[in-house]
């Protein structure tokens, strides 16, 4: 079989590896957290203030992750980020597997988890165009996103094989693992130029990287759209959805359905290495409307059949998305201020997770589950309209193979 040429380039290789491995811990991690945290308090509030705390430190470090990826070694910031992950999952399998576990050491814990992937992300993602030339930009993000999609296909089952065969504490201690491994992969990428900033403030460099942010309308108008999205997403799926699958399909079900969602991200990216519309943001934007399906048949108290193929969609839609995103940033954007504008994107985009977080659970426990998912599946519509709307997402074209580098 024919090796992908970005899979010829040493660096890629070893980033695209890391990435994929961490990935496959992280889709075990929210099914394992979420059912200790069920186990031990049997609280949807609960559950949301584990979950918000570690977005709550996400969002807050961003921009710092940033500033720090666009002036040391990504690389090494990512080596880091990993280990730091790694000590706090082994930490929380520690509790939960010894009976120690409480909320609050759980919120603590998830603060600091999330601080190490606030720092993570932007180096992360900004990494990637400079491990391949830039013809195979395109073929490099769906070949990536491929390897974390089939690792969170894999994962999702693992965790749900595990929380209902041994329990949610190997599934962490798994999580931590991963983290581990991933972080000796990033440290093999040595072939990336070391970055050489300007000698400026680290407030100077957030206001640079706010001005590359700004100045594309595209750019804030589509992440104006995430920051409803995602929490209306992820509070209705990571809070709300397991606390349905208890009294539906079950704990091995609601494995399933996270499965499909990685089945469907897979699928997304073996198109988009072949295929790319020239108005890809636009049709990557529209597809988001398919979110909807999973939160409207998690509102009908679901069957398995019914389930699954809205979860692929949405994994589908998803993926169409976020390889037209990661592209369209990447061709314009400079490298420099790349991973700053990546930083904002985050900060904006998972803003209002926290929120949805919190507040799903209370309002679900008022009202109901079925209201509150409705709920959640109107705002992703209403969200999505509106970035349609703007004439820039539209109207955002690729530009050619041919043309090589950004």
């Amino acid at each position: 079989m024919r090796t992908p040429p970005p899979l010829r380039h040493r660096d890629f290789r070893w980033l695209f590896t890391g990435r994929t491995v961490s990935h496959f811990g992280n889709a075990v991690a929210p099914i394992a957290l979420a059912y200790a945290v069920l186990d031990l308090t049997g609280s949807l509030t609960a559950l949301g203030l584990v979950v918000a705390a570690r977005s709550i430190a996400n969002v807050t470090l961003l921009l710092l992750g940033g500033v720090l990826a666009d002036r040391w070694p990504r690389a090494l910031v990512l080596t880091g980020a990993q280990l730091a992950a790694a000590l706090t999952q082994a930490a929380v399998a520690a509790l939960v597997l010894t009976g120690s576990a409480t909320v609050p050491l759980l919120v603590v814990l998830s603060v600091l988890n999330g601080a190490a992937a606030a720092i993570a992300f932007p180096a992360t993602a900004s990494l990637l165009p400079q491990t391949v030339p830039g013809h195979l930009l395109q073929q490099a993000n769906a070949l990536s996103r491929l390897g974390l999609n089939t690792a969170l296909i894999g994962g999702a089952a693992a965790a749900g094989a595990l929380v209902a065969l041994v329990g949610p504490g190997w599934g962490l201690a798994l999580d931590a693992a991963c983290f581990a491994l991933a972080a000796a992969c990033f440290s093999r990428i040595t072939g990336v130029p070391r970055p050489v900033p300007e000698r400026t403030s680290p407030l100077r460099d957030l206001r640079d990287g706010w001005t590359e942010f700004t100045s594309r309308r595209w750019v804030w108008v589509v992440v104006a759209q995430f920051c409803v999205v995602n929490a209306a997403w992820v509070g209705g799926t990571a809070v709300l959805g397991p606390a349905v699958a208890d009294a539906s399909i079950g704990r091995a079900g609601w494995g399933l359905a996270s499965a499909a969602t990685g089945a469907g991200l897979a699928a997304g990216a073996v198109i988009a290495m072949a295929w790319q519309p020239r108005r890809a943001l636009a049709t990557g934007v529209l597809a988001c409307l398919l979110l909807c399906a999973p939160l409207l048949a998690l509102s009908r108290g679901p069957s398995l059949a019914l389930l699954l193929p809205a979860m692929f969609a949405a994994g589908l839609a998803l993926e169409q998305f976020g390889i037209a995103w990661d592209v369209s940033l990447q061709e314009n954007v400079p490298p420099d201020r790349l991973a700053r504008v990546y930083s904002y994107d985050a900060l904006g985009s998972y803003l209002a997770i926290p929120l949805g977080e919190i507040a799903v659970g209370p309002l679900a426990e008022r009202i109901g589950l079925a209201p509150t998912l409705l709920g959640c599946a109107t705002l992703v519509l209403l969200a999505t309209l509106v970035a349609l709307s703007s004439r820039d997402v539209r109207q955002l074209h690729r530009r050619p193979a041919s043309a090589g580098g950004r």
